[in-house]
């Protein structure tokens, strides 16, 4: 800076002295000012660093004794280098001559109050401004010597700082509250600064270390919770907030906490990497920066370090971070289950069967024994088409029972139910196929017997097919090969015939039964059918069903979910005791003497024993339940002949002897295959139908469930975040003992992912210069790739490589 002009006139206030220092003022005598290190301090007793580092109004009183004031030139700044920016040194000399005296300038006059008219305002935005410090609140109405070397003269800065102008547009009070924020993220910064510099290793790792245990807590805190809701119902929780929400609340705050210590960390051994016999690649430092801040610079470390570092172990975890948030969804499911309400489930089970002495009638003062007509509408529904089909509904079907469930489940224990019963065997093996004449039985329409008007009778012919092995053979499917009679070519398809006689009640002389495992039979029937009129012409081989139905104590297995209801028989009791017939059979003839009509009774009345219950069934019962088979077996089931047209008819109630009964079947459910089947759904409608009674039951309560979702925690999940909380904890472990090592040897500093590190112990001037001056085809990142670098703890940056000689920074090895 050019030395100041002198005035050719004298001061406006001559009484006022103006001292200099020559033997500092270096620009007078033309020597060099000495550097700012080596520059004598002075210290002002209104501020509290330095004379170099105080702004130029903190000057002081010399003392009493020193005839002269301080030197200007410890006021100036030290000469910056070219790297920072330059401060102009203020140079003050006297006149060589004394000039005339002039009037005081009114800009000099001093307000009566005290108030100076000339003040040095601040740059609240320049580096080199002063902050407002104690000195600012001085009284300046008391006079001092303090300013500019002037004794006795009032000094008063403009506190006021110069601000751009959109910081004045907003006015004062919000360019203080700029200040002041930024005063309390420099304090924090301040304190961290201090904590990384510190002797004490754990305070220099304190952030990294409270980091780290933040994750650890979060996940301790999901793990916490999943194991106090696991394989409980889905928790609700004030605002709607969920367990999910709370997971990936959790979650986020560990992923954040755990890349904390792990970048950090990265950007320490950043600055060990350099250390060493060997020099690396400049390009090294970018490639370690950038492992700090995300994966890929993570996978570019772990390529140029072939994963052999400890940097490689770091950069592991910061790719393996990706993966959390799916990892700790994955943990939790929520799958339904069934969960046991405070409600029963009811459903009846029959513990006897007595319709008939629960609503009796009487004629004449007899009593009258009427078949059941409940149990009518349910055989009859079987007998002559598909029974009651079972309605799909809901998981399974619809119910026949009148049950009861409080909820969309019930189960109920293994109950014991009285009912009816079904075995059926396969009787092929007691057909055989041959062409015999006698009487056709079987025919669709017998002819009248004209002897007797109120009777009927069979005529006889050759009927080719199979015939039942007894001592009296009967047809059970064939057809008649008579080509001159009434009944040409007629078929049997099917035919249902009682292995007893319909009026004697005896068994079959002659026939060999499959089953006789029953004590007191409903019904004892073999049932054989073709399976088409052509099939019977063919003289194929027909199905052939031996079967028995009998009371019976059931075990039953019964559910009911979702509207569903599933039973499942597990044992059936059955009186197997078999002995003589206990029937009763009368002949009660007219006026001729002629057989009108058998008068038959059951002398016994069934019991059941079993271990649990005893179930009781009148004699009067069991008749009019065998009556009701009687309707259907025996019965046949013809065509007239093998036109297409011809419709086949059933003859049934074969115990009437007037007009034979006939029935055109839409659907027969005793042709061919479907026999064993149809009869057990048969006696189920049966036994739900004695259940369904309004007397002769109980009632059985199970244990009814609701579906509800539950909180199922798959712990192999959490393996990967806790297995990267544990390596992230080894990481940082490892570098803290590394960089201690170092630290204490003054090979390098804790800096970390320091930027400020960077700037200052950055490339010498030189360096940088021969880095960016490159040719058109070169970049600075070309360069940084062929230049190796090494870091000197004393020396700083020692270079070499490709064109470019070694060079030093010098710097401070440690903060």
């Amino acid at each position: 800076m050019p030395r100041l002009p002198v005035s050719p006139y004298w001061s406006a206030n001559p009484n006022f002295p103006i001292f200099l220092d020559p033997k500092d003022d270096y620009r007078v005598q033309g020597q060099t000012p000495p550097h700012s290190r080596h520059a004598p301090e002075y210290i002002c007793p209104t501020c509290e660093t330095s004379s170099r580092d105080t702004p130029i109004h903190c000057v002081s009183k010399p003392p009493a004794h020193s005839p002269t004031p301080p030197s200007y030139s410890l006021l100036a700044p030290p000469p910056q280098s070219s790297r920072h920016l330059a401060v102009p040194i203020l140079t003050v000399e006297t006149p060589r001559h004394r000039s005339k005296p002039q009037a005081p300038n009114r800009s000099l006059q001093f307000d009566p109050k005290g108030r100076p008219h000339l003040r040095f305002r601040r740059n609240a935005f320049s580096p080199h401004s002063p902050t407002v410090t104690e000195s600012d609140k001085i009284d300046w109405r008391r006079k001092s010597i303090a300013g500019l070397g002037i004794e006795e003269a009032p000094f008063r800065p403009d506190t006021s700082p110069i601000t751009p102008g959109i910081a004045e547009k907003r006015g004062e009070e919000n360019a203080a509250d700029v200040q002041q924020a930024s005063n309390f993220a420099q304090r924090i910064e301040q304190r961290l600064w201090r904590y990384s510099a510190s002797r004490n290793v754990v305070k220099r790792w304190l952030l990294e270390i409270i980091s780290w245990t933040l994750s650890a807590a979060c996940m301790a805190g999901v793990i916490v919770m999943l194991y106090v809701y696991q394989n409980r119902s889905i928790p609700r929780w004030p605002l709607g907030l969920t367990l999910n929400a709370y997971i990936s609340v959790l979650a986020k705050i560990a992923s954040a906490a755990l890349l904390l210590p792990v970048s950090e960390a990265l950007g320490q051994l950043k600055w060990s990497w350099f250390q060493g016999d060997n020099s690396k690649k400049m390009w090294d430092f970018e490639i370690f920066d950038n492992a700090s801040r995300g994966p890929w610079g993570s996978l570019l470390l772990i390529i140029r370090t072939k994963g052999r570092s400890l940097a490689a172990l770091g950069a592991c975890v910061t790719i393996m971070a990706l993966c959390l948030d799916p990892f700790f969804q994955q943990v939790v499911e929520y799958p339904e289950k069934w969960r046991l309400q405070d409600g029963k489930g009811q459903i009846p089970r029959a513990i006897g069967y007595e319709p008939f002495y629960s609503s009796m009638s009487f004629q004449q003062g007899f009593q009258t024994m009427e078949t059941d007509q409940s149990m009518v509408g349910v055989g009859y529904r079987f007998f002559f088409g598909n029974g009651t089909p079972p309605m799909t509904f809901g998981k399974g079907m619809r119910a026949e029972v009148p049950l009861g469930c409080p909820n969309s489940n019930c189960t109920w224990p293994d109950y014991e139910t009285f009912g009816i019963s079904n075995e059926c065997r396969d009787a092929i093996d007691r057909m055989e196929f041959r062409c015999s004449h006698g009487p056709m039985d079987w025919i669709q329409m017998p002819d009248a017997d004209p002897d007797a008007v109120e009777d009927y009778t069979f005529p006889n012919g050759t009927s080719c097919g199979w015939w039942l092995k007894a001592d009296k053979p009967l047809l059970m499917t064939g057809y008649n090969v008579d080509r001159r009679s009434n009944h040409s070519g007629e078929i049997l398809l099917q035919r249902a015939q009682p292995l007893y006689d319909l009026f004697s009640r005896e068994f079959m002389p002659g026939y060999t039964p499959l089953l006789n495992n029953s004590r007191n039979p409903l019904a004892h029937v073999i049932i054989v059918s073709g399976e088409e009129a052509e099939s019977v012409h063919r003289n194929a081989t027909p199905s052939a069903q031996e079967c028995i139905l009998s009371w019976s104590a059931q075990t039953m297995q019964s559910t009911y979910t979702a509207g569903g209801y599933i039973e499942k028989i597990t044992r059936a009791f059955v009186n197997t005791s078999v002995g003589e017939s206990h029937w009763l059979t009368t002949v009660i003839p007219n006026d001729n003497n002629q057989m009108i009509l058998y008068d038959y009774v059951y002398l016994e009345n069934i019991t059941l024993i079993t271990e649990n219950n005893t179930y009781f069934i009148d004699n009067n019962t069991h008749n009019a339940m065998v009556a009701l088979f009687d309707d259907v077996f025996p019965s046949t089931y013809t065509i007239l002949s093998d036109d297409k047209d011809a419709q086949p008819m059933m003859r049934w109630k074969w115990w009437k002897t007037i007009t034979p009964y006939t029935r055109r079947m839409i659907y027969n459910p005793w042709l061919y295959r479907n026999v064993t089947m149809h009869m057990d759904r048969m006696a189920s409608a049966m036994t739900n139908m004695m259940r369904s009674a309004p007397s002769d039951t109980e009632t059985v309560e199970g244990m009814a469930y609701d579906l509800e979702s539950f909180v199922d925690v798959r712990w192999v999940w959490l393996s990967l975040p806790l297995g990267l909380l544990a390596f992230t904890g080894i990481f940082l472990l490892a570098t803290i003992f590394r960089s201690s090592r170092e630290h204490d040897r003054g090979q390098v500093g804790v800096w970390k992912t320091s930027a400020i590190a960077t700037l200052l112990y950055g490339l010498p001037d030189d360096m940088s210069k021969k880095m960016t001056s490159t040719k058109a085809d070169e970049t600075p990142r070309a360069k940084a790739k062929e230049v190796k670098v090494k870091w000197v703890p004393i020396g700083g940056w020692r270079f070499s490589g490709n064109s470019i000689p070694p060079s030093f920074k010098g710097s401070p090895s440690s903060s």
